[in-house]
């Protein structure tokens, strides 16, 4: 984490269960520092000097303990009124400052692992450091003059005693507040990964919600493409026929009997194709066991076959070598003749002739459905089958051309890339 990312974050104020937790810390510093007041003054531990009236000492004891009750909420305030108090309590000869000293730790603690604003904490803490060890210089400088000479009396070791007391005490202080400085910071920097860690975990929920979300969306665009291809192909040959069969019904049964064999087996090939596709939907994972694959551009010849049986002058053209395709690119190309048949049969007025061409060129494989009707209306861009089409096409990056002939009638033309020949499969 960058110190400029960590300067922005604003860690959020205690909780109310924090706040009650803080209150009975407070009042029970509090309590233990009157205690240990009464057994300082009992002993007459006075090693400050001679102390100041009952009342006061109570006074700079409470005020160094009791803002502890605040320490979360307003943890500068708490931490300049409790160091203000521990340096008059000092200054004034107050005997004690073991709770007091605690005290003050924790409010500089709480300064560096609560405070908001960072650099008003950091700032106000090494205020309060550099403010602690100058009163530290100023009591030493007073208290040496005080020492009797007989004080260190039974001092052996190498160093001058009052240069050995003044090196400890500056030892243990600055160890003392250096804890409470790096403890602060350690607090309040593990809190903000724990910020940060919650923010990517719901940033990684809700991104997989969305997901899951596209997912079921695109299956079930696959599911209503696969839907209509299957559904309107089938229907749409079997409507033909069965008008023709009426046409005809009296005059030649023979005809009527071609043209409803003709809807018998579309209506066969449909349920075939239903079941194959739910049969797909519920394996799921596994592969289907019994259900045939999707149709491929080798099975064109069946659609073709289906559009001469309507009563089209139906053709069917392969140009090129052909070469193996990738299933995708296969199942595709089968889909947009389908479709092109299907509108031919639907919404093309008075048309007669079909003309399906398959090019397999050096990088592409192109499929062109021409008929000679006329459209009965204006083209529809949103339509299911147009839509279809489109997705089919654009999900291989190929490209398709859908509109009018020059010399009339109407052509769907679609283009798929194929792979490099070292990617195609075998």
């Amino acid at each position: 984490m960058s110190t400029a990312a960590g300067e922005d974050w604003r860690r959020p104020g205690p909780t109310p269960e924090q706040q009650r937790r803080d209150v009975y810390v407070g009042l029970a510093v509090t309590v233990l520092a009157l205690v240990s007041l009464t057994l300082a003054r009992s002993t007459g531990a006075f090693v400050l000097g001679p102390p100041p009236s009952v009342a006061e000492q109570v006074l700079w004891t409470v005020a160094a303990t009791l803002p502890l009750i605040w320490r979360r909420r307003f943890p500068a305030t708490v931490t300049l009124v409790v160091s203000g108090a521990f340096i008059a309590g000092q200054a004034r000869a107050a005997p004690e400052f073991q709770v007091t000293s605690g005290a003050l730790f924790a409010a500089l603690y709480t300064l560096g692992a609560w405070g908001r604003d960072r650099r008003l904490a950091r700032r106000l803490r090494i205020g309060v450091i550099a403010a602690m060890f100058v009163w530290l210089g100023v009591s030493y400088a007073i208290s040496v003059a005080r020492i009797p000479p007989d004080a260190f009396a039974g001092a052996v070791g190498p160093v001058p005693p009052v240069i050995a007391m003044m090196v400890n005490g500056v030892l243990l202080n600055g160890l003392f507040f250096g804890f409470a400085y790096v403890f602060g910071e350690t607090a309040w920097l593990a809190a903000r990964r724990s910020h940060d860690l919650r923010t990517q975990a719901e940033e990684l929920r809700r991104s997989q919600a969305e997901v899951r979300e596209h997912a079921v969306v695109g299956e079930r665009v696959r599911i209503a493409r696969e839907l209509h291809d299957v559904v309107a192909h089938h229907v749409s040959v079997m409507g033909v026929q069965a008008a023709a069969a009426r046409r005809v019904l009296d005059r030649d049964p023979t005809k009527a009997r071609a043209a409803l064999s003709a809807i018998e087996e579309s209506a066969r090939t449909a349920v075939d194709e239903l079941r194959r596709m739910l049969g797909v939907l519920r394996a799921r994972d596994r592969e289907p066991v019994g259900v045939e694959q999707p149709a491929g551009i080798d099975q064109v010849t069946a659609v073709v076959d289906r559009a001469r049986e309507a009563g089209l002058r139906a053709s069917l053209g392969v140009y090129g070598d052909p070469v193996p395709l990738p299933e995708s690119v296969s199942q595709a190309a089968y889909r947009v003749v389908q479709e092109a048949v299907t509108n031919a049969l639907k919404h093309a007025t008075g048309a007669t002739v079909l003309d399906v061409r398959i090019r397999h060129l050096a990088h592409d494989v192109e499929v062109d459905v021409t008929d000679d009707g006329r459209p009965t209306g204006p083209p529809n861009p949103g339509g299911m089958g147009l839509v279809g089409m489109r997705e089919r096409v654009a999900t291989h990056g190929g490209v398709l051309e859908v509109g009018p002939r020059a010399g009339g009638g109407w052509r769907v033309r679609a283009r798929f890339p194929l792979p490099a020949p070292a990617e195609r499969p075998a």
